[in-house]
């Protein structure tokens, strides 16, 4: 004889499908990381894409008066990243999903190159100082942004379909060590990089740098993230347990809250001020930073 609860099972399809859905979305939202790891993606993620659209109009209506063909297309890569890191965010249980390797490796490659694209686009304009403009311009610093952004995806290609290492599936066996090494070595190129432009900010070469106090404290916070995560990186490939959980905040941290930082840093000058008084307020800016010191000594 049946037991009960198959029968009434069986003669409740919709409970089966019922129970099934609910399953499958708490395994897409608790299972692999945990629920406020995958929270903390999700809805950070969402807010932003949801900024973005309500400020659409008045930000369409701000480049049909502008000429600035670095700003329009910095906007328009910011929105592709941030749909990328979107569906990164959503998907995150076919990290520890079987049969999802392929498309969460894709998924994670393309993501994470096109914001590492906008983090070089981004130093790379703004250390041009005051030759920042025009077509020219935009073409040099994309040109530039490309060519180290295409090379980061051909070496992690090579890595994860040439050498079979799961450079994005991260779990607490450490038994990769090429996948720690390639971090650490990424996390040391970005942080010696931010720590060498901090380094330019408290010396002598400071006026060859833009006079804008937001972008030394973007420069400053990213220092101090590539810093911990290279330190977290270097813990975990000798097993220490501490590093994972500390390399798991970092990579939340710059998936949450990256993209918002850059728009904050970057764009929301350009469409916050009219075009005759953003001079004013970076004018103010400098001045501020005591960039006129010396015409007062």
């Amino acid at each position: 004889m049946l037991p009960q609860s198959v029968i009434t099972q069986g003669s409740d399809p919709s409970g089966v499908l019922s129970y099934g859905s609910s399953h499958r979305f708490y395994n897409w939202l608790v299972e692999c990381h945990g629920f406020w790891h995958n929270a903390t993606l999700i809805i950070s993620s969402i807010l932003f894409v949801l900024f973005l659209a309500l400020q659409a109009k008045h930000s369409f209506l701000k480049f049909s008066h502008s000429r600035s063909y670095i700003i329009i297309s910095y906007y328009g890569c910011l929105w592709l990243v941030t749909l990328l890191n979107l569906a990164w965010c959503v998907f995150q249980a076919w990290e520890c999903t079987s049969g999802k390797e392929l498309p969460w490796n894709l998924l994670s490659l393309f993501t994470t190159s096109g914001m590492l694209f906008l983090e070089v686009s981004l130093l790379a304009f703004l250390l041009q100082g005051n030759n920042a403009g025009g077509l020219e311009a935009m073409t040099r610093t994309f040109g530039v942004s490309a060519l180290i952004v295409g090379l980061d995806i051909l070496l992690k290609a090579l890595y994860l379909f040439g050498f079979g290492v799961p450079v994005f599936s991260d779990s607490n066996e450490h038994t990769h060590h090429g996948k720690w090494n390639l971090w650490v070595v990424h996390k040391l190129l970005l942080t010696a990089v931010y720590g060498f432009i901090l380094f330019m900010y408290h010396s002598r070469w400071r006026e060859r740098l833009p006079a804008k106090p937001a972008f030394y404290k973007y420069v400053t916070i990213m220092f101090t993230l590539n810093a911990i995560a290279l330190f977290a990186c270097g813990l975990t490939g000798n097993g220490a347990a501490f590093g994972f959980w500390l390399y798991r905040v970092t990579v939340v941290c710059y998936h949450a809250f990256y993209l918002p930082l850059l728009y904050m840093t970057f764009l929301a000058d350009f469409f916050k001020e009219e075009n005759f008084h953003l001079e004013n307020v970076y004018y103010s800016e400098m001045k501020d930073a005591g960039f006129f010191e010396a015409d007062w000594e």
